[in-house]
């Protein structure tokens, strides 16, 4: 798997509005609120199932009522097309 070049990432990003991009571990970042607890961990199961289907598994923790997300690709050392189509993934979730 190959990182995305800083023309892909820019145009990524550009789709991904809600994610930010995380300079440092070159991964992107999103935080989710719901109204409870349930809500947060139903939404959690989803993201698993979607992970497990695409083998790729986001780094990820969850605070009562909020679940904060971030993809990175390991393997490839940064931000990859991966990344993408997971973030792309989990937003259909909730919108």
């Amino acid at each position: 798997m190959e990182l995305l070049n800083e023309a892909e990432r820019a145009d990524a990003l550009d789709g991904l509005p809600d994610w930010d991009h995380d300079d440092a571990r070159d991964a992107i970042t999103r935080s989710f609120t719901f109204d409870n607890f349930s809500q947060a961990f139903a939404f959690m199961t989803q993201v698993a199932m979607l992970a497990e289907k695409a083998d790729h598994h986001p780094e990820w923790s969850n605070v009562w009522n909020r679940v904060d997300i971030l993809l990175t690709t390991h393997e490839a050392g940064g931000l990859s097309p991966r990344d993408i189509d997971m973030a792309q993934a989990i937003d259909a979730l909730v919108e």
